[in-house]
């Protein structure tokens, strides 16, 4: 061969060479390029090239659209294009890494080439962030905020991850970033990031009293799980919570409801995955064309994207919005273009030794009081879930078992078991700490009793104890739904309120004796029901509707059934025509002394249940009340005033069957 002939080759491979290069880095996702290694390249003027095509995508009001690809040539028409939407803001977001990703490429060329224009329009989409920030700390999918559920608190994608991630980065000053923002704005970042934190903490999901993952998108305002499109429905995410805990596990010295999160979030994860199947894929030009689930006992562990919120068990739902057990029910469509399984939990149970035991391990050399616990929302106390703190307390313990509920909403059923005895549950304040939930009777279907599992607090513990909280069934005019269900002696409430609508407090057990003091109880119909002996002192009875505040089930024997000292009769502005109550049982027993009634009060005062023979057999009595609802010339006939010396025997020791003083203060006053 001759030299002019190999030079020519030479070139001509060379020349190849460069070509497929080039081609390479333009053929590249705009993601891998943003993610490329820094170096050299980003002074190119390939770079330099693409740098030119995002400044111009930026809107003027900070961010960036999604999906598109900056590497992309632009025609002199398009540039035009872009410069005359500057203004526009729609469709400017921070899903599919958009934004983040762009101020990432900023900083790497900015690293290289100290191009102000580039540090400006970094500093811009960094105020975008900060302002599309939510007041609870989460943020939207897209901002300025677009209708539908793309105002959620979107974790889908790790949307908010990856904000969370640029934040940290600049925050802590790692150098990660080439731009460094003003000291005004590094102040502003750390405030985000801790409420953006925060928000996690709130969102993650307590099943069943016990802390898991997170859906993909969560409720703005009400921060329970949410649907996003017909597919995305609310459920326990396995591929967007792994990254969620991943962050929680980079914070420095974590807070004690960091660590409880990612504890609650691990071992969830490991209880969920999923072993002996695997996803084949088949390929065709460059796309997926078939996606199917088969067994394989050798493979990894992989973890469905979509749990049950109330079981864990993974489902799949095509465009159609119908839930379907297996992958294979799914459409063509969705199964191949959607991403149903993942394994980026394993990488979090893989680093999760090493953070234990850093964080964990070295913080129990405290010894928890078991008689004395905290439960707390954010996780600064012992617990999360009040039903969790009950679980964990000893069986028939020879001293009180103390549970201190910080402020917060509870949504969850709380069950004190019967061998849960001398519990205490003390609320941090009577207006904030809340226990709610909403089961009622056409909701838990399960026949004719269905009301007697509707409470949303269920005490069976003798030597029980409530103060300073709410507890509450929020279903609304439904029917039966009982906020609290009282079947224990010796059971005292003092300064709670109890809130619901049909049938809110049954107080159960023949021959059990209850105590209520400064509490506010309200309701519709028959709000006050059962057959426990119950003393009620100085609290307000408020009626919502026309309708019964009680109705007893006194047994025949048991010598007092209700008994009202001192207590207020209120009712809503709407409400006129009220009765002190009904018979549930024909031995009913209801006694009203020294109350004020509200004008509500029907002046025939009690009802018979259409039932004339209760009217011989029950026990409805009034003594000195007061108000304009107090009519005892207009009681129906077969109820009693009173007098003097009939009234005497209705002291708390008598109707408790207290029998010392020291009795007094060991469960009354306790």
């Amino acid at each position: 061969m001759n030299i002019s002939k190999c030079f020519k080759i030479t070139i001509a491979i060379v020349c190849f060479s460069i070509s497929n290069i080039q081609a390479q880095k333009l053929d590249k996702s705009w993601r891998a390029i943003t993610h490329k290694n820094e170096g050299v390249w980003f002074a190119s003027q390939e770079a330099k090239d693409i740098a030119e095509n995002v400044l111009l995508y930026q809107r003027n009001v900070g961010g960036w659209p999604k999906n598109i690809p900056m590497q992309k040539k632009l025609s002199d028409n398009e540039k035009t294009s872009l410069k005359l939407i500057k203004s526009d803001t729609h469709e400017v977001t921070t899903d599919n890494g958009a934004t983040i990703q762009e101020m990432l490429f900023l900083s790497r060329m900015y690293r290289q080439v100290p191009d102000e224009r580039y540090k400006e329009a970094f500093l811009l989409g960094l105020d975008y962030i900060l302002e599309a920030q939510y007041e609870n700390g989460g943020w939207p999918q897209f901002y300025p905020l677009k209708k539908g559920y793309y105002t959620h608190i979107t974790y889908n994608d790790d949307s908010m991850v990856n904000i969370l991630k640029l934040l940290e980065e600049i925050k802590n000053d790692t150098g990660f970033y080439s731009i460094k923002p003003s000291y005004e704005t590094i102040n502003r970042i750390k405030v985000a990031f801790n409420k953006g934190i925060d928000c996690i903490i709130k969102t993650q999901y307590i099943q069943n009293g016990v802390l898991t993952s997170w859906c993909a998108q969560h409720d703005e305002k009400t921060l329970e799980p949410a649907k996003a499109r017909a597919y995305e429905l609310p459920s326990l995410s396995g591929k967007e919570s792994a990254q969620i805990v991943l962050l929680l596990m980079s914070i420095d010295n974590p807070s004690e409801a960091v660590r409880n999160a990612i504890i609650h979030a691990v071992k969830w994860f490991d209880n969920v995955k999923i072993k002996g199947i695997d996803v084949k894929r088949t390929f065709g030009n460059r796309k997926i064309t078939s996606k199917k689930v088969v067994q394989d006992e050798n493979a990894p562990p992989i973890w469905a994207r979509f749990m049950e919120l109330d079981n864990n068990t993974p489902f799949f739902c095509d465009r159609d919005g119908i839930k379907k057990a297996t992958l294979a029910e799914i459409g063509e469509e969705r199964r191949n273009g959607y991403a149903w399984y993942s394994r980026d939990p394993q990488e979090l149970l893989d680093k999760y030794p090493e953070w234990e035991n850093k964080y964990i391990k070295q913080a129990k050399k405290k010894t928890k009081d078991n008689y004395n616990v905290v439960v707390a929302k954010d996780g600064s106390g012992d617990y999360t879930s009040i039903q969790e703190a009950i679980l964990a307390s000893k069986a028939f313990p020879y001293q009180k078992v103390v549970i201190n509920v910080k402020n917060g909403i509870y949504k969850e059923k709380v069950h004190v078991f019967s061998w849960n005895t001398k519990v205490s549950l003390i609320g941090e304040s009577k207006e904030n700490t809340i226990i709610t939930f909403d089961d009622y009777f056409s909701k838990i279907n399960l026949g004719r009793n269905s009301t007697f599992h509707t409470s949303t607090v269920l005490i069976e513990g003798n030597d029980f104890t409530a103060r300073n909280l709410t507890i509450e069934n929020i279903s609304g005019n439904v029917g039966q739904a009982v906020a609290l269900s009282v079947n224990a002696n010796r059971s005292n409430f003092q300064n709670c309120n109890i809130k619901g609508f049909q049938d809110t407090l049954y107080t159960a057990g023949e021959g059990f004796k209850q105590y209520f003091k400064n509490c506010y109880i309200e309701g519709s119909t028959d709000f006050i029901f059962g057959e426990a002996t119950v003393m009620f002192e100085n609290c307000i009875v408020h009626s919502k509707t026309n309708s019964y505040i009680t109705a007893a089930s006194t047994p025949e024997n048991q010598e007092f059934g209700y008994v009202f000292k001192n207590c207020k009769l209120t009712a809503n502005d709407d409400v006129s025509e009220v009765y002190l109550g009904r018979p549930w049982r024909k031995y009913a027993k209801t006694v009203f002394i020294d109350c004020d009634m509200g004008s509500h009060i029907k002046p025939e005062g009690w009802h018979n249940w259409s039932n004339k023979e209760a009217e011989s057999t029950t026990f409805y009595a009034e003594y000195n009340c007061k108000g304009e609802g107090f009519k005892p010339e207009n009681r129906v006939g077969w109820s009693h005033q009173l007098s003097n010396s009939e009234a005497k025997k209705y002291t708390i020791e008598n109707i408790l069957n207290i029998k010392s003083e020291d009795s007094v203060l060991t469960w009354i006053s306790n």
